[in-house]
C-alpha cells in the first residue's frame, strides 16, 4: 500500500508509529508547535519551497505550483534512519533517507501555492515529523544560477532512529528484506532512483546500492 493523502488527513502515520514505537510518535500539539517554530524562522522574502530528496520526489501528496532541480551544499542524501512502521517493523526495521551533514545533494524543489501553504505544511508535518527524527531547516538551494530558500528535513543525529553511517553490506541487507505498512525499503530505493532519473539526476550512492541488491524473489516487489 502506498502512502496517500487520506492517510495524512486521518493521521494514519501517527497512529502506526504510536502503535509500533509506543511513545515515540509526536502528538498533534507537538507537531503544531514544531511547525509554528519553523515558520517563525522562515527568512524574510522566502517563498514556499520544499526540497525533496527521498519519497517526496515521487509521492509528494501536496499541490505543486512549480518544480525545479536544485543542489543543497553541506548536506548529503543517505540511508541513515530506521523505519519501524512505514518501511519496516519494530522486529525488522527498514531504512529511509535523511539529509546528513557533509557533501552535497541534488534533488527537486517544489513550490506550494501560497494560499494553501500553511495548511499543506500541517499535513507534511504529519508525514515527515511523525517521530521528530528530522530537524526542519530553511536552506539555500542552487537551482542553476538561481538560489531559492527551501524547507528541508535534516536528520537529527541525536534521535534514537538515527543509524549513523552503516556499512554498505548492512545497508544492502536491510534494503533487501525490510517491509512495512507503506511498502518495502527496496521499493523506496527503486522509486527514488527512478524519480531522480526522470529529472536527469543520477546519485552514485543510490546506484551502487541498487547494483549490489539481489533481484527480488519471483512475484515480489
Amino acid at each position: 500500500m502506498t502512502l496517500s493523502r487520506r492517510d495524512l488527513e486521518q493521521n494514519r502515520m501517527g497512529a502506526l508509529y504510536a502503535k509500533a514505537t509506543r511513545r515515540a510518535a509526536l502528538t498533534p500539539e507537538e507537531l503544531s508547535r514544531s511547525l509554528m517554530a519553523t515558520l517563525a524562522r522562515k527568512p524574510k522574502g522566502a517563498g514556499w519551497w520544499v526540497f525533496g530528496y527521498g519519497s517526496l520526489l515521487w509521492n509528494p501528496l501536496f499541490p505543486i505550483a512549480e518544480t525545479a532541480r536544485g543542489t543543497v551544499r553541506g548536506l548529503h542524501r543517505r540511508f541513515c534512519l530506521k523505519s519501524l512502521a512505514s518501511r519496516g517493523t519494530p522486529e525488522l526495521p527498514g531504512l529511509v533517507l535523511g539529509l546528513d551533514r557533509g557533501g552535497s545533494c541534488r534533488g527537486l524543489v517544489f513550490r506550494l501555492p501560497s494560499p494553501l501553504a500553511v495548511d499543506e505544511l500541517h499535513l507534511l508535518w504529519r508525514r515527515e515529523m511523525v517521530v521528530g527524527s528530522y530537524e526542519p531547516r530553511w536552506v539555500k538551494v542552487d537551482c542553476g544560477g538561481t538560489t531559492r530558500c527551501a524547507l528541508a528535513f535534516v536528520v537529527k543525529r541525536a534521535h534514537p532512529h538515527y543509524t549513523g553511517r552503516l556499512g554498505v553490506e548492512e545497508e544492502v541487507r536491510i534494503l533487501g528484506c525490510a517491509c512495512g505498512a507503506f511498502g518495502s525499503s527496496r521499493e523506496y530505493l527503486s522509486h527514488t532512483r527512478a524519480a531522480l532519473a526522470a529529472h536527469g539526476i543520477v546519485d552514485p550512492y543510490l546506484e551502487a546500492l541498487a547494483a549490489r541488491l539481489a533481484p527480488p524473489p519471483a512475484g515480489g516487489a
